[in-house]
């Protein structure tokens, strides 16, 4: 498998994501379900998420995560930041890719949900939010919540025309919002 980029790498599609999603069905056919090794175990930090953690509608270059890792090492803090967004992922998606997604020796876990809960009860989605904060903490990891600070970029006017998804104005902004809550 090739490496994975130096700031701000995605995840490649090898980790199991829950079949029911429709928009993932497809590719979870086509691809191995294995959980990667190499370079994404020497992740400090990983950005857990859907469309906006991937950096929909700005390409990765321009995501939070990407910028986030970016902002660290110009502080001098040489931090490894891997983003693992998926559009369109739900909370059973993301609890589904928790342990494959979040490699030993992550130290911090940015968690930015979102909405993506169609056809989930609120019941299921507060129950997976609950169960990807329980098994973090179970591993000494510490989460961090962005999904406000995402929604205040969007407030501030700093979102693409679908109303959904931030700009690259909103993606920096919320990546120095977290990069001032990083020790």
């Amino acid at each position: 498998m090739a490496p994975l980029p130096k700031h701000g790498g995605m995840l490649p599609w090898r980790c199991a994501v829950r079949a029911e999603n429709p928009m993932f069905a497809r590719p979870l056919l086509a691809l191995p379900l294995f959980c990667i090794a190499g370079s994404a175990a020497q992740a400090q930090i990983v950005a857990l998420g859907a469309s906006s953690t991937a950096g929909y509608g700005v390409g990765q270059s321009a995501s939070f995560p990407t910028l986030l890792e970016k902002s660290l090492r110009a502080r001098g803090r040489p931090m490894r930041v891997i983003n693992a967004g998926v559009s369109g992922d739900t909370t059973a998606g993301m609890l589904a890719r928790l342990a494959c997604n979040v490699p030993q020796g992550t130290k911090i876990v940015i968690l930015q949900i979102a909405g993506n809960e169609r056809g989930a009860s609120a019941a299921e989605s507060a129950a997976n939010r609950a169960e990807i904060r329980r098994r973090l903490h179970a591993r000494g990891i510490r989460a961090i919540e962005a999904d406000d600070l995402v929604l205040a970029a969007r407030r501030a006017g700093f979102q693409l025309p679908d109303h959904v998804h931030m700009t690259a104005e909103g993606h920096k902004r919320v990546a120095d919002e977290l990069a001032a809550q990083i020790r």
